[in-house]
């Protein structure tokens, strides 16, 4: 089997857009089924034990009973049908082997009806957690995986909606001048035709990031990784924003803390985060504000952060800042730009997170691993 490319696949910090913020991924479980494995077999095997030895016994002393072995003499005024123990007790552990497999049984089918009906579409069936404590993992691990791809479902279709909602808008524009201009109504222009080109520019872009965001959550988004001193990223993007910056009369600081470890990024994809961010906070920072881009020492890793001086983020969308198109009312952006910094710092094996301060600005933080 080839190498897989450096960078390619699941990295350590992969984890699924839709998987819950307050359970680690990959799912840790408490025991493994290798060991419930064994100890539920040995418990079938040790029912199935105690059952012919039941079977042993009574045939024994139904035998011993009833064959004179034991207690037979010429005074039959005590006689007891001894013949007839062995078939009660025989019937008596068929009754309870079986009442044991039917507990055992029971529960086990109902995982597979709830599984017959995920297989057919409904997605919100779900187990019930009952019966030995092995069926209970299988329910409850049964309904986690049912609850997974209802979300993944729920995703899916809301990212189709997003989708057509963002292609709608050019799609017109470009549909309305073409129109107009067969009719007769608008020139052919070169002014017409930059609109129509410029409408089909943001159709583009927006078919890339989703394209770089889908490959960056499937972990196969690869990563050409160089040695890197966290000023270099710093510096780059105080160069690429400062005109614009300095047209809308905000401030770039660039603050890097001495004696930083190297980092082990991609260039490119981890410039495009901090453009990312740096972008964000120009188009919501005042003019005679300030930005920050820093980088500090955390342990073993190195923190950046882009911090403003701008209006901030309200608490109740401040926790859906890196889900994909979640944008607030007067954002000009697509809604993905931050979904895709969090995609491509998690596939680098890094974290990132958001605080803010209605009326006092935002930062955006992200950590990756350093290298020494």
């Amino acid at each position: 089997m080839p190498d897989r490319p450096r960078g390619q696949g699941r990295g350590p910090g992969f984890r699924p857009p839709w998987w819950p913020a307050d359970e680690p991924f990959p799912p840790r479980s408490s025991e493994g089924w290798g060991a419930m494995r064994g100890r539920f077999f040995r418990r079938i095997a040790i029912g199935i034990g105690l059952f012919f030895l039941f079977v042993f016994v009574a045939g024994w002393l139904g035998a011993a009973f009833g064959g004179g072995w034991i207690g037979r003499g010429d005074d039959h005024r005590g006689f007891f049908p001894w013949f007839l123990v062995f078939p009660v007790l025989l019937v008596l552990g068929f009754v309870a082997f079986g009442r044991a497999i039917r507990r055992t049984a029971g529960p086990i089918g109902g995982v597979m009806d709830a599984a017959g009906k995920v297989t057919e579409g409904d997605l919100s069936a779900r187990a019930e957690v009952q019966g030995p404590a092995e069926v209970r993992d299988l329910a409850r691990s049964f309904n986690r995986m049912a609850e997974r791809l209802e979300a993944n479902e729920e995703q899916r279709r809301n990212l189709l909606a997003d989708v057509a909602h963002e292609l709608r808008t050019p799609l017109s524009v470009i549909r309305a001048h073409v129109e107009g201009m067969v009719d007769g109504i608008y020139e052919p222009t070169a002014d017409h035709l930059a609109l129509i080109g410029d409408e089909t520019s943001v159709m583009g872009r927006l078919l890339d990031d989703l394209q770089l965001l889908s490959n960056a959550e499937a972990g196969a988004l690869r990563l050409h990784r160089e040695r890197l001193e966290p000023r270099e990223l710093l510096e780059a993007a105080e160069t690429t924003f400062r005109a614009q910056a300095g047209e809308a009369g905000v401030t770039l600081v660039v603050d890097a803390e001495e004696g930083l470890p190297v980092v082990d990024v991609d260039p490119i994809r981890i410039g495009e985060v901090v453009a990312n961010l740096v972008s964000n906070a120009l188009r919501h920072t005042p003019s005679r504000g300030t930005i920050t881009i820093a980088a500090v020492r955390e342990g073993d890793d190195v923190a950046f952060s882009v911090t403003d001086t701008g209006e901030g983020i309200p608490a109740d969308e401040l926790a859906h800042v890196f889900v994909r198109f979640a944008r607030s009312a007067e954002s000009r952006g697509s809604g993905l730009g931050l979904a895709i910094a969090k995609s491509l710092v998690q596939a680098h094996g890094g974290t990132i997170s958001a605080e803010s301060e209605p009326g006092n600005g935002t930062s955006i933080r992200f950590t990756l691993p350093g290298t020494r």
